[in-house]
């Protein structure tokens, strides 16, 4: 594939996240909430769950060292989809670092996916301080997510994962933290 041919691709995923970002933001109705009986999370017989296939992944962190996406299994893991070019994401990520400040001690994680370039993630992680977990996905990112449910593709999708491995419930469009915070207190009930 010629740079030509990716940087297409890479404007078309671009232009495709921004739109469901904003339609994700001019909504009035609840974050879109999947259970684990969607579809999207029962995979057909012999392909692996949206779940094995995160732990299956082994991806860059924002300063570009690969990190083994195994190493969150068997933990209350929440996964935020973003892009730094999505207002939502960006609004929402000083309040993703305070949950996961609040609930370290509870062995829950927060992880951050970025669907961009590794150089504008890594750029954006620098100048925001953000300190939980950000790993550089791509354009596979969106792929990855819909696995999960997302089939508009929209940014921010959170997936509230448990130490069981099963998805709790997904978000779209931005958290409404009081709930994610219940859902997660629910995790350890």
């Amino acid at each position: 594939m010629n740079k030509h041919t990716l940087f297409t691709f890479a404007g078309i995923a671009v232009l495709a996240g921004a739109l469901g970002a904003y339609v994700g933001t001019r909504t009035k109705q609840d974050p879109v909430i999947a259970s684990t009986a969607a579809p999207a999370t029962q995979p057909a017989a012999g392909q692996a769950t949206p779940v094995e296939a995160l732990f299956a992944e082994t991806m860059n962190n924002a300063a570009g060292a690969p990190q083994a996406l195994s190493q969150w299994k068997g933990k209350p893991l929440v996964v935020n989809f973003w892009a730094p070019w999505c207002p939502p994401c960006v609004e929402e990520m000083p309040e993703l670092a305070e949950v996961a400040r609040e609930h370290s001690a509870k062995n829950i994680n927060v992880i951050g996916i970025g669907i961009d370039s590794p150089s504008n993630i890594a750029q954006f992680a620098t100048k925001f301080q953000i300190t939980y977990p950000i790993y550089v996905a791509g354009i596979s990112g969106t792929d990855l997510s819909r696995k999960f449910g997302n089939t508009a593709g929209g940014l921010p999708y959170t997936v509230l994962i448990g130490a069981d491995g099963q998805v709790k419930k997904t978000y779209l469009g931005r958290i409404k933290f009081d709930e994610l915070k219940a859902d997660l207190a629910a995790l350890k009930s």
